[in-house]
Parts: structure tokens; sequence; C-alpha cells
């Protein structure tokens, strides 16, 4: 009997020692996220866990950078604007099961963050652009006890250095490091491709272009422009609208573009059906136009929805080159290199879809549909 206490003894403490080593672990603290400090596109401080793994991104254009970076599995919930409004919106198209999440406020650029509800859905983190300045970010990382990291798409998206930081600083929250990386390192391939084929046309040798209909806010005609617009720039097409001296979003007098007469014109086409209706009451002054009379009128598929939709403003500028320079662009399929760009920042080739909703690359009839 004695010899066999040693056996029954050893056998407890075995049990023992694989209790104990199993209890801490399932108590452990270990499990909670490791934090790291971040300085936001605000220049605030906040402190982070990472990788975060249940994330928001509220405002106009921050669930675009999420998805450009390969966080849509993060997303645990989405505004009503993106729920409601997918159209024209590429990264929804490629990830239609974000419009299923549950609703963490009204969204659209002049709302209010609703911290109750962006509470109750318990993100590790909230990403928010362009809604909130530096103290009203304070005052909702206050209201819902989550840390809030303020992104930004600068002055001059889709190129622009807000951006890269962006994409970089949601890389970093999320883990997706390396892939932020590549997307940064492709938007700037593309800016650098775009101004390669273009740079050394004298600029008197350029063709003079419009674009009108251009959305902001909503739908307009075509005495809706904008000087230093994004696709030109990135081509250094010669866009009479520049010479207004300003920049972005501008109405124009109708004799202001009978007087600028352009060579070329382009259509966006969210607001083309306001245009051809417009025709029909005024065909004297479209027939006026030089663009008009020789078949010099294209359709670009819209790209401010919910902000800049980088994917299609880069493919826009692709498509615009092509019209404007055919030999620097002769090698460019404007919706096969569409789709390149939407497979490499979202995965999916999207443009069939985005043809479908707006029109497409193509010359316009303002007479027919």
């Amino acid at each position: 009997m004695f010899k066999r206490i040693p056996i029954v003894v050893t056998a407890l403490l075995l049990m023992f020692m694989i209790l104990a080593g199993c209890g801490p672990q399932a108590t452990s603290p270990g499990s909670v996220l490791p934090k790291t400090r971040i300085t936001d596109l605000e220049g605030r401080e906040v402190e982070i866990p990472v990788p975060a793994d249940k994330i928001v991104a509220i405002g106009p254009g921050a669930l675009r950078l999420v998805c450009y970076v390969n966080g849509a599995d993060k997303v645990v919930g989405i505004e009503n604007v993106e729920k409601q409004k997918p159209t024209g919106k590429p990264y929804l198209l490629a990830n239609p099961e974000l419009t299923s999440k549950p609703v963490i406020g009204p969204g659209g650029p002049d709302s209010t963050p609703d911290a109750e509800k962006l509470a109750s859905v318990q993100p590790d983190v909230i990403f928010v652009a362009s809604l909130v300045d530096r103290g009203h970010a304070d005052e909702l990382q206050a209201k819902t006890n989550i840390p809030v990291v303020v992104l930004s798409y600068g002055k001059l998206a889709p190129f622009d250095e807000d951006v890269y930081k962006s994409l970089q600083l949601i890389g970093k929250i999320t883990g997706n490091e390396k892939r932020a990386g590549e997307v940064v390192a492709y938007l700037k391939n593309c800016q650098q491709d775009l101004k390669a084929r273009t740079k050394d046309i004298p600029e008197e040798k350029k063709p003079r272009v419009y674009v009108g209909a251009l959305g902001m806010k909503g739908a307009h005609g075509i005495e809706s422009t904008q000087a230093q617009y994004p696709p030109f720039v990135a081509i250094n097409a010669r866009n009479v609208a520049d010479e207004t001296g300003k920049r972005g979003s501008i109405m124009i007098d109708r004799e202001k573009l009978l007087s600028w007469d352009p060579d070329i014109i382009f259509i966006d086409e969210a607001g083309l059906g306001l245009v051809q209706e417009d025709y029909k009451k005024n065909p004297q002054f479209y027939q006026s136009l030089k663009a008009v009379k020789t078949g010099q009128l294209y359709g670009q598929i819209p790209y401010n929805y919910y902000t800049t939709n980088i994917d299609t403003a880069i493919a826009d500028a692709y498509y615009a080159g092509k019209v404007i320079y055919p030999e620097q662009f002769k090698d460019v399929d404007p919706a096969g290199k569409a789709d390149d760009i939407y497979q490499f920042l979202l995965g999916k080739p999207v443009y069939d879809q985005m043809a479908r909703d707006f029109g497409g690359f193509k010359k316009l009839s303002l007479t027919t549909p």
C-alpha cells in the first residue's frame, strides 16, 4: 500500500498543476488589447487598443478609406445615409454586406454624430471625417467613452498627403499597415503615371476643356463646374474654369461658357438628365457651343458621392486623358483601367455597375437618353 501512495500523490499533483495552468488563462487580463498612442489628422493624441477588431466610420468618406485598407470586415455599424444610398459608391458595391449592419446615426455632410447609437455597437474606435473639429471630436469621445480618430481628405483629393496619412493611420489601428502602405504606393504611382504622360505637352497645343453638371450637394446643370478640377489637374489639362482664379465648385453664367467656347466638354452623368432637359428648352444655346457642334461632348462617371470616390476620380482622369490626349493614352482602355483601379482598391471590378447606373465612359448626345 505504501508503494501506491507516491503514485496517487503524483497523479493528484499533476491534476492540480493542469487545473492551475488552465485557471489563470481563463481570467487573464492578457486578452485585453494592448494600447498605443496615435496622433490623428486634427493633431489630437488618442490612446487606441490595437489591433482594433470592431470599428465604425462616420462622416463623408470615412467608410471608403476603411474599405481601401481591407477593414470592411471589422465594421460593426454604418450611417443611415450609407445604407439608404449606396448608388455611386463603389466601396458599397464591392462590400454590399455593409448595408445590413446596424444604423449608428443619420449621416450626411451636415449631420451630428449620434453618441448613443455609436456607443450601442461597442466599437473599439470611431473613425470620423469632415463632421467634427478638434473640440467636437473630444466631446464625442467623452460622451461615448470610445476613442475618436479624425481623418481628412485634405484639399487635393484624390492625391493629397492627408489622404495618405489617413490611410496609414487606419492601417496602423486595424493591424493592416502593410495594406495601407500598398494603397498609398498605388495612388502615388497613378499620380506619377498621369503626370508623366502629359507633362511635356506645350500649353498652346492642349485643347481647351470644360466639365459641367458637377454635383455640389445635389445635382446641377451645365453651369456647375469646378476650377482646379482634380481629374484635369492630374493630367495637366487646360481647364477654362481655371481662368476664374478660383478653386473648387463654382456656378458660372451661361454667357461665360459661350465666351470660353471650349474645344471639349465633359458632362458629369449625375447631372446629364438636367442638361438634356435644358437642351429641350434652350437648344440654340447648346448648338452655339463648338464642342456640341463638333461632337466633342463626353460623359464622366460622377465621383462626388459623400465626398471624393478616389477610385472613380482616378478612372475619370484616365478617361479624360484618353479623350484629350489620344496619342499619350493610346494604350489605355478606360473601362478596363477603371476596373483595374476598383479591383486593386476594393477587391472587385465594379465599372459595369457604375456604367449601368450612370452611363459610363462614352460620347454623349443631348437629344437621346
